[in-house]
């Protein structure tokens, strides 16, 4: 929860290319319904991991706050100082500038299929659709994916000339788009055609009656990809070398067309299982 904290927090900086993080500040609310037991065993590890985190990336925790509070929260601010060159501004989508995600959707749905397995009611609905091992692997691939910092995707945004990018957090994959639409300076729209989910995920949302809207991309997403707007004869590139980089794929998912700053999903898009095939002993080959 630590990681995932800090991956998420980091990824508002590194969607506006900046990947040199000077400083960080950790907020921790620490729940009163924890026993002494509970929260001396918890709250370390969730510091630690915070601080691990913000190591991988480069950077150190130097501050923040805590609190009392029936919740237990993690989360944090993380700045950087630089130069106009050292950022890409979020508003520069062109026309025929293809759209990047660099981590695949359904993390929500995969966290809530693993609580089902304790759950009978709600297990009985997606039982004919998911073994209960594909279910802990889909959860495992979501902590891999909430945990995985987004700094490289955010390295090659300039090595690739993006124009705009956000990352894609609660609003879920649409709602972003929409709000990225939304600041460009040219009059553009963004259509999106291919969705990339986690293995299963999108037949559990199917199976409950789409409860979690994630084909209709407002299934909440937690630390997820970056959304990046890219020159369409420099997009294939860009995903090759994040899969170089890093052994993880990124897709092209939509198109900048002429448009009224608004953004949308096809009515049937194209879902792509990720991974396309199952290997033993891997997580995502």
């Amino acid at each position: 929860m630590g990681k995932i904290a800090c991956a998420n927090v980091l990824s508002d900086l590194y969607a506006m290319g900046v990947t040199e993080v000077d400083n960080m500040l950790m907020l921790l609310s620490v729940s009163t319904k924890f026993s002494d037991k509970e929260r001396d065993l918890i709250m370390p590890r969730m510091i630690q991991g915070f601080k691990d985190c913000a190591q991988e990336a480069g950077t150190t925790v130097n501050g923040g706050q805590t609190v009392f509070n029936p919740w237990l929260i993690i989360g944090g601010v993380a700045t950087s100082v630089c130069s106009s060159q050292e950022f890409i501004s979020p508003d520069n989508a062109m026309l025929s500038d293809v759209l990047v995600l660099t981590k695949p959707l359904g993390t929500q749905v995969a966290v809530n299929a693993h609580q089902w397995l304790d759950s009978p009611d709600r297990w009985n609905k997606i039982k004919l659709v998911v073994s209960e091992e594909e279910v802990r692997k889909a959860y495992l691939r979501a902590m891999s994916s909430m945990t995985r910092l987004n700094r490289i995707a955010a390295q090659l945004m300039h090595k690739y000339n993006a124009h705009a990018a956000t990352d894609v957090t609660g609003f879920g994959l649409l709602g972003h788009a929409q709000n990225l639409a939304k600041h460009q300076k040219s009059e553009v729209s963004f259509v999106i055609h291919n969705l990339p989910i986690i293995a299963k995920m999108s037949a559990i949302s199917k199976a409950c009656n789409n409860m979690f809207n994630l084909v209709q991309g407002t299934s909440a997403e937690t630390s997820g990809g970056l959304l990046v707007a890219l020159p369409r004869e420099q997009a294939a590139a860009y995903c090759k070398d994040i899969q170089n980089q890093e052994g993880f794929q990124a897709w092209i998912i939509g198109i900048v067309e002429k448009g009224n700053r608004t953004a949308r999903i096809i009515d049937k898009p194209r879902i792509i299982e990720v991974p396309a095939k199952e290997t033993d002993g891997e997580l995502w080959d």
